[in-house]
Formats: structure tokens, sequence, C-alpha cells
């Protein structure tokens, strides 16, 4: 292959809502550039980006996948990113790799969520971005429609270029706004030129070729003055214009087509050439500095810097290392430096993806992806550069909430689980891993029951262990309201040296989380020596309360007692102080704590009510509100139990359509309401019997 320059280069990403058709978009860009010689299907698990097994089992895209496309002189990194909410971190990972991104709609079904967030999450990474109508050969699409949405939802940078010609709600044909020239595409997608222009049609035409000149005169005062003077703007200014303003995010066009029918194609892959940014049109990139960033020129002859975007855990090729060239160049064999850890990685061997086959170059140029193979100590959002000690910007994922306790169906799998899900978690950074000290039990965080359910399938396929996800138990805590005293007493004859210890203690509420021991014994009536004892045999006690869970916030003194000279010993005087905490559990009105934990929800003005209501089902305390920093958005702030957010991940997500986030933090333990309460040590009882 012959070497590909940076001003050669488009890394493009893919995105919108799960379903819009964006892996059959880059199926069609690969079939009409020649990159494949058949036209694959998401329904048949024959597309070149959805080849993991799971994505052919399920019909849709679970992660990124990227697939080189030639066209004209450009080569187009298509960054094919899921479009469902639970793979959210695939689509942060694939937007740190692009320079561009195309978001598909589907023509039927207009503006969904998911392309709301993809609008939020290009415009966050500060992208250029076109809109790419898909699915207009399906009879109730309306472009129309969609595109007057489009125009109120994103304001007047909305501009159309190719739009659907229609005679009596057919689409006849397409017209290209910019020369208002009519095209009709074959079977293989070339466009050809054609007269279809009905006249029912051409009052539409006029309307859109306006809203594309009022938004290209927006970008250029000269241009302003010849469109309100009502001068003709020309073509190679209205192409100029439209180039100009792509990159710099002053113009947001939008394309129509059909993936399947390979309608439009064509002229987005003419105009990813023609307009859309390289690497270094941006001419900074972040870096670490301090507690914030810098920018940092990139030069596409300097030192070789790379950025680690993506990790997968491929069982036989190993650790796949997914890479974007951010300054300098890439050649094999380099030696380059790890700056998050200080460790050398030797580059072996270069690799350019197209799915899951790859090709093996020599070099890559400043902006170009790639992947590496077996780098031992390198992970997602590392830097390696070959001396300087600068990170590039991270990127921050989304934290996950959604929390079940994986339970080994087969006896003695644990060490293959943990082994399996640490591989995983080096690929997928929104997922959480970790052992509960307290209840025993392994958890795993994500960002929905999807998200979860297919972690499970994967440990099966990859690692081939079988779990199954259950509900978690929560972290009970007891306490006691009242200060009571009472006496333990432990006395064992059986021949022989016997056991005696007698002590007396008062109980009482504790300051401090576990147990405040004291000792006020007069006269000598517990000696010294036997005081570690006691507290030693109380701490042991406190590991269960009377439902079983552990005792906190407890105050002990010890004040009398008595011993025998022969008989007591450290274990009779620890016998007795738990025969003590005995009898405190049943008269000192020990009560249940649960985990309260402070929470963040950011929603949509129009469904506070909605979702404040759900709150007080879960009851949860309402703090306050916020304006967010989203318009039209408000932040909830609350308290709420842990036991009643285990699935508020779906519930809110439910609730707002996606729109919704949250974070949720352990803030404290409070007393839980006694029904509660008695209901909940049921549960556990009947649970251990």
């Amino acid at each position: 292959m012959a070497k590909i320059e940076t001003n050669q280069i488009r890394n493009v990403a893919l995105l919108g809502h799960g379903g819009c058709g964006k892996t059959s978009l880059a199926e069609a860009m690969l079939y009409i550039s020649g990159g494949t010689d058949r036209l694959g299907k998401t329904t048949e698990g024959s597309t070149v980006c959805d080849f993991d097994s799971e994505e052919i089992k399920r019909g849709f895209s679970i992660s990124t996948a990227i697939a080189t496309v030639m066209w004209q002189n450009s080569k187009i990194n298509v960054i094919d990113n899921p479009g469902y909410l639970d793979f959210v971190g695939e689509v942060k990972q694939g937007l740190r790799a692009a320079d561009s991104a195309v978001i598909v709609l589907d023509g039927k079904a207009g503006i969904e969520v998911g392309a709301e967030l993809a609008w939020d999450y290009a415009t966050e990474a500060n992208l250029p971005k076109v809109f790419f109508v898909n699915k207009c050969d399906d009879p109730e699409a309306r472009f129309g429609r969609v595109l007057k949405a489009l125009h109120e939802t994103f304001g007047t940078t909305i501009c159309p270029v190719i739009v659907p010609i229609l005679d009596k709600g057919n689409i006849v044909g397409f017209l290209d706004l910019i020369d208002m020239k009519s095209y009709q595409y074959n079977d293989k997608g070339i466009p050809s030129s054609s007269d279809v222009l009905p006249d029912s049609f051409r009052p539409d035409a006029e309307k859109y070729r306006e809203m594309l000149l009022e938004a290209i005169a927006g970008t250029d005062e000269v241009l302003m003055e010849k469109y309100f003077a009502g001068k003709e703007i020309t073509r190679d200014e209205a192409i100029l214009a439209l180039h100009e303003g792509v990159i710099h995010g002053d113009i947001v066009p939008v394309f129509c087509g059909s993936s399947v029918k390979l309608w439009g194609v064509s002229n987005l892959l003419t105009m990813i050439d023609d307009s859309f940014p390289r690497h270094t049109a941006k001419k900074k990139e972040k870096i670490i500095s301090g507690d914030g960033f810098e920018l940092k020129d990139i030069e596409k002859k300097g030192e070789t810097a790379i950025f680690i975007f993506k990790t997968v855990a491929d069982p036989f090729v190993g650790k796949m290392s997914y890479f974007k060239v951010m300054n300098g160049e890439l050649a094999r064999d380099m030696v380059l430096k790890n700056t998050t850890n200080g460790v050398s990685e030797k580059v072996a061997h270069i690799y350019i993806p197209k799915g899951k086959k790859q090709t093996e170059v020599d070099e890559l140029a400043c902006g170009d992806i790639g992947f590496l193979t077996k780098l031992t100590a390198t992970n997602t959002n590392d830097t390696l550069t070959a001396s300087s000690d600068f990170r590039y910007a991270p990127i921050v994922f989304p934290e996950p909430f959604m929390t079940q306790t994986i339970i080994p169906i087969a006896k003695g799998d644990e060490d293959k689980i943990s082994q399996g899900i640490s591989k995983l978690l080096e690929e997928d950074l929104t997922l959480k891993y970790e052992v509960d000290k307290e209840t025993k039990q392994m958890l795993i965080y994500g960002l929905a029951d999807m998200h979860l359910d297919i972690l499970v399938s994967k440990l099966k396929s990859r690692f081939g262990t079988s779990v199954k996800l259950e509900e978690p138990k929560i972290p009970y805590r007891e306490t006691i309201k009242k200060t009571v005293e009472v006496e333990g007493k432990h006395r064992k004859q059986s021949g022989g040296h016997g056991q005696y210890g007698h002590v007396k203690i008062k109980f009482s509420p504790g300051e401090a989380e576990g147990l405040t021991f004291t000792e006020s014994v007069f006269g000598g009536s517990v000696p010294r020596n036997f005081y570690p004892a006691v507290e030693k045999g109380l701490l042991e006690s406190m590991q269960k309360g009377i439902a079983g869970f552990p005792m906190v916030h407890l105050a002990a003194n010890l004040y009398d007692g008595s011993y025998h000279d022969v008989d007591s010993n450290e274990l009779s005087f620890k016998m007795a102080a738990s025969l003590a905490y005995k009898k405190c559990l049943e008269m000192a009105n020990p009560v249940l704590l649960e985990p309260i934990g402070e929470l963040y929800v950011t929603i949509p003005d129009s469904i506070v009510g909605d979702v404040m209501g759900d709150l007080n089902k879960r009851r949860g305390r309402v703090m306050g509100m916020n304006p967010a920093t989203k318009k039209g958005y408000t932040t909830i702030v609350a308290e709420a139990p842990k036991a009643e957010m285990t699935n508020y991940p779906i519930v809110l997500r439910a609730l707002t359509q996606g729109r919704g986030s949250f974070t949720f933090r352990f803030i404290r333990y409070d007393e839980v309401p006694a029904a509660i309460a008695a209901k909940i040590v049921e549960s556990y009882t009947s649970t251990e019997e």
C-alpha cells in the first residue's frame, strides 16, 4: 500500500440512535468504494463492522468498529459507534479518535434521543458535524418534516445540501442544492444526471435552496452582503463557504439517502473528501498540565506520540491496543515510552483495521488510526511518546451505577471469573468490579441491564465460565438506642481446671463508628490482664446483631465483675463478654441502619414532576433543585436509601427516554423505618434458613 499522507486522512465517527442504520451506512461506503465486493446486511450478520459474535446474535452494534474506505484521494477511517445508551463508553472512545461526525437519522422516526445525545457528545468533543437522513426509501419517511425538526432543534446552522425529489409522494431522484442539478442512482450507488424535477416540487426546491444560501451567507460578511442585496452566490463561493463552515462548525449540512439502496452515499463520501477536516486542522491538542489542561501544537513531522483510545481483549490475538497518531509519524520497530507508567514498549507490528480483518503496514502518518498487539503495560487513555513525558487529555467515561452480584454456576469458578472480568475491565472502562468485604459478594457495576447481560455472554464465549446475576445484598448495620446495664457470667466445670468469667457492662450508643471500650472497675474485681479479652469478645460478637448484621456505634464500659484464682482465663472472660452482648441486644432496643446516598439527577425540565414523584416512592428526600448547565435541564439534589436505587438506571432511562443522568454517592447510615426493617429482617432470616 502506498504511503498515506496526513492531508489525505479523514477520521469520521458515525453516530445516532440505535437502529438508524449507521452500520449499514458504513457497509454502503465500503461497497461503493470497492472496499468489499458484496453489500452486507445487519439482519444477516454479514456486515464488516458488526463482526463480534454478540453483535451478530443480537443484530446491533455493541462496540466501536473501524473500517478504512478509500475515496478519490482520501483515506477515510470510518468509526462506526453503537447507538444504544448502554454502550456510550464505546462512543466516547470513537469520538476521541475522530476529527468529524456524521449523525445518522431514520427518515421515518426523525430526531430520536440517540441523535440528540450524539449532537451533545460531538459538540462536547468540538467536532464538526453533518446529518445524514437515512432510510429515505421507506414509504413513510418524510425528509421535509425531519429537516424542519432539525432546524427547530439545532438552529439556523442546519442547511440541506442533498434533498429527495418528490412526485406525488414518491422519490424520483435527488437534488444537489449547490448546483441545482438532479440525480438518480443505479444499483451500484453511482449517480447520473437527470432532468427529473416536477413542477410541483419546484417551490420546495426553492425553499431548500434558500435555507442553504442563508446558512452559507452567515459564514462570511461579503457573502452576507451579497445575499441581502439579492446578488447570486456562485457555485465556487458556495463550495468554499461550505468547506470552511463545516470545519469551523458554522454550518451543519444535511444529506439524505438510503444506505440499503446506496442512495446519496457517494455524495456524502465526496463531501467528506472535499470538506471534512484532517487531524492537523485543529492545530493543537489538549495535554494534562497539573490539575488542568494546556494546548500543545500538532506537528505532523515532529516527535512521535500516539494515544490509546480503545483496548480489545481478544482470546486468540491477545490485547489489541487501538491508537491514533497524534503527532509525528509511527514506524515499525520504534521504541516508545508509556508516559503514564514509564514503561517502554516496542512497536513490533502495525495494523490498520477493516472490521475484524487487518492489514499490516510499516508506518502511519500523523492523524492516522491503527492498532498494536501485545503491549504489556499499556491500556486505554495512555500516551506513548518517543521521549517526552506529556500525556494527552484522557477520555472521560460515564460512571456505572447499575449493580448486580455475580453468582458462579459452577463451584470453584471464582478465580476464572475474576481473570475473565479483569480482561473485560481493560476493554470496557464503564465497567467496575469489586468484592464486597462486608457481604462477601462479587459485585459488577455497569451502565444498564443490557450492558451487564452482554458481560455475562462474553464471560461464557471468551473465557468459558458461566455466571448468573442477582440483586446484591444491601450492607445493613445495627445499633442500639437505649443505655442498659447487663451481666454476663461464663462458668464451666468438667473435671480438673474449669472456666470462670464474670463481667458487668454498661452498654450505650457510641459516638465512634465501631466499639468504644472503657473500664471503670474498682477494687480489682476483674483483673486488668483480662480487659483485652473482654474487648475482644465484644468486637467478635459485634459482627452480628440481633438481625445478623454488624453492630456499629456501640459504647461499652466494664464496671464490675468477678474472677476465680484458678479457673479464670482470657477465654472465660471473652465468653462472658459475648453473653453480656447478647443480653444487651435483648434489652437495648436495637434498630436497623441502611446506607443513604446523595443523589444528583439531571433531567429535562418537562419531566421534573414525574422524577420527583418516583423519588418519593423510593423514600427519597428532595433537598433542592438547580438549573443544569444544559439549557432546558434541571438537576435535582436528593438523598435516598441505597436499597431503593438498585434498578434506578433502568427506571430513570424509561422516565426520561434516555435523556436523564445521575450520580449516587454514599454519605451515611440512617435508621430504617420499623415496618420496612421488619420485612428486611424476615427476608434475610428466611434466606439464611
